[in-house]
């Protein structure tokens, strides 16, 4: 069953709060959410569906964005290889990451910021994390590197309140750090 979804902006109070730890095994109401928050990023990739509905496409949700103070996210884009990423993480842990840093070119976007924040969101080109993935029903380590690493911390942000564009140095918002990589 598909749960209707409203996605809070960067506006409401509740998505500067830290989201708290999932009981496992999931419950029902979770893993629904998780289905729900996963058909909502594949659909808002079809343009058709995504302009009929007025929607933002996105690669990624945390539950805070839709009013759920818990520590899971989904995952969801095609790579350059046209092979689906796909994950329902839960109590994610990112537990290893690089010295070298990177960020995308041309700024992130977020389904919660209507506003538009220009500069660079500087991350880690490589992250090691692991979690409970719901849709594979396994824990998991992933490595990631590059816009895959992107995507993963900036949901994991999320669930400690943050935004991308709390990482943009407002000094020098375009200005790359020594050796990060641009993408």
């Amino acid at each position: 069953m598909r749960m209707k979804l409203k996605i809070f902006k960067d506006t409401n109070p509740i998505m500067r709060k830290k989201s708290l730890p999932v009981e496992l095994p999931l419950n029902k109401e979770d893993k629904e959410l998780l289905d729900s928050m996963l058909d909502y990023l594949i659909r808002s990739q079809d343009e058709e569906y995504a302009a009929k509905h007025n929607i933002k496409p996105g690669v990624g949700m945390a539950a805070i964005q839709v009013g759920v103070l818990k520590r899971m996210f989904v995952i969801y884009y095609k790579d350059s290889e046209e092979n689906e990423v796909k994950y329902q993480l839960v109590n994610p842990r990112i537990i290893e990451t690089s010295v070298k840093k990177c960020a995308l070119e041309n700024g992130e976007g977020c389904l919660s910021v209507d506003a538009e924040h220009k500069g660079l969101s500087h991350r880690f080109f490589k992250i090691k994390l692991v979690a409970y993935d719901a849709l594979r029903d396994m824990d998991i380590e992933l490595t990631a590197r590059g816009f895959d690493a992107i995507v993963l911390q900036h949901e994991y942000d999320h669930l400690d309140g943050k935004f991308f564009y709390d990482r943009i140095d407002p000094t020098r918002p375009n200005t790359p750090l020594p050796g990060e990589e641009l993408i």
